[in-house]
């Protein structure tokens, strides 16, 4: 290095983030959260396998297709081999091509459909290996959702900024640095790449295709991370604390003041090392939009237990959070309509990532005259209420009789989390229609043993279409 170290220009809080993101390859993780940063790989990467079918998806892999590039690191559901920054675009894209991925309340934001592309996406092209690779995830959880709940991420977006573009790109570069064996002072320099890539406004709400909202959630945020660890492995540098000083990153971003909560840059190293945030990531029952998983709980739990059939309900109602009502109420995409996808659950008797995703079901005539019966409310207490996205269903039978389902811990949330079976069943089934059975079972048995893998690049032959 030809400039020297400035000490002062560095604050404890970045000293000891940087130093953290330096170390993580060498942290050994506790057996609990190896056991749920494997659920969360591959809870990903079946999104990103499924997503490869998807519009969003489609428009993804064919625009890699066309930038070519170094033979890096590879695109599920694909036979493409680009550049690293190009794979973690489009897998990240791919990853949230619909509602699949994990998310993370607290944070209000998607970790894994920018963190888990770009970790792969480096992995493959250092050549790490699997355990490497399991530690920077966990690494990027970490560092993601921290950046967000410094920011106080609900009011911030509330002042209409996007959260889930902002911790993502963080998390992303932390565990791309990482694999790319940043030190202390690189990690440093990549911190201040990713915030000056930082970017994103709450108007996805109105993406009718899914395609921008793809790319904002996971895409951008995959590849920004990407590109910031890799330019600075390459020899760029940058300012020492992107995070204190004058004009910092929390100067820029002081939206939430204007209500009595300044930023508190803290949060970014607090209980690091002991409080792992992949352990409160929340992974789908439901390959649909986050604020639909309660209701379909609630509707399907009353269902198998009164032996319902849609002829026999006379009106639905279903609450939620406001944002959550905003969200779902009546959308023209099938995945993130509440009154459609209540009604399917209520003529099938289950939603499938098939029936989420089927545009015809919802010019159905019988799936339409369910629909008509269903209203759907936004409700202050659930607003407020804590886990966040609950959801209330209540139902009126013909003949009068009334039922209640009040579901608190969505099954998948940190609150009620799914067993290893329940996510390689979610997995083998979205990625079985693409990769055939024998493939994706095979990619399924080498993520649960990912630390015996010896090189990441071996996971190609079973990420092709």
């Amino acid at each position: 290095m030809n400039r020297k170290e400035n000490s002062s220009e560095v604050s404890p809080l970045m000293r000891e983030l940087s130093e953290y993101i330096a170390g993580a390859l060498k942290r050994p993780l506790p057996e609990a959260v190896k056991e749920k940063t494997r659920h969360h790989v591959l809870d990903t990467i079946a999104a990103m396998v499924s997503g490869s079918r998807l519009l969003p998806g489609k428009k993804a892999i064919a625009y890699a297709k066309k930038l070519g590039g170094t033979k890096e690191a590879c695109v599920a559901g694909s036979r493409l081999v680009t550049t690293a920054q190009h794979a973690a675009l489009a897998n990240g894209m791919l990853a949230h091509a619909d509602e699949t991925d994990d998310s993370h309340a607290p944070s209000l934001s998607h970790p894994g459909c920018a963190i888990v592309p770009a970790a792969l996406a480096m992995a493959e092209r250092e050549g790490r290996g699997g355990r490497d690779l399991l530690r920077a995830v966990a690494l990027g959880y970490d560092v993601g959702t921290r950046l967000n709940l410094a920011l106080h991420a609900y009011d911030f977006r509330d002042a209409g900024h996007s959260s889930h573009s902002f911790g993502p790109t963080f998390g992303a570069a932390a565990a791309a640095g990482a694999l790319a064996g940043a030190d202390a002072r690189r990690a440093r320099w990549l911190l201040s790449y990713a915030a000056q890539q930082c970017s994103g406004i709450s108007c996805w709400m109105r993406d009718e295709e899914h395609i921008e909202k793809a790319f904002d959630f996971g895409g951008m945020a995959a590849r920004n991370g990407t590109v910031a660890a890799t330019m600075v492995a390459a020899g760029f540098t940058g300012v020492e604390d992107v995070f204190s000083g004058e004009r910092n990153f929390f100067v820029a971003y002081d939206e939430t003041r204007r209500i009595g909560k300044a930023p508190e840059p803290q949060r970014l190293v607090q209980d690091l090392g002991s409080t792992w945030e992949i352990m409160n990531t929340n992974i789908k029952r439901w390959s649909v939009g986050s604020p639909i998983q309660a209701p379909l709980d609630s509707l399907l739990d009353l269902i198998r237990a009164h032996k319902l059939k849609a002829g026999d309900v006379e009106r639905i109602t279903v609450r939620v959070a406001r944002q959550g009502a905003n969200t779902t109420d009546n959308r023209n995409m099938p995945d993130i309509c509440m009154q459609h996808l209540c009604a399917v659950m209520l003529t099938d008797g289950i939603v499938t990532f098939e029936s989420a995703h089927d545009e015809k079901r919802m010019r159905d005539k019988q799936v339409l005259a369910v629909r008509n019966r269903v209203e759907l409310y936004g409700d202050e207490e659930l607003t407020r209420a804590l886990p966040s996205r609950q959801g209330i269903v209540e139902l009126r039978l013909k003949g009068g009789r009334e039922l209640r389902h009040h579901t608190r811990a969505v099954r998948g949330t940190a609150q009620n989390p799914m067993t290893r079976a329940e996510v390689d069943e979610k997995g083998f089934h979205l990625m079985a229609p693409v990769l055939g059975k024998k493939r994706a079972r095979a990619l399924c048995d080498a993520v649960w043993n990912l630390e015996r893998l010896a090189d990441a690049r071996k996971l190609r032959p079973l990420l092709r279409a």
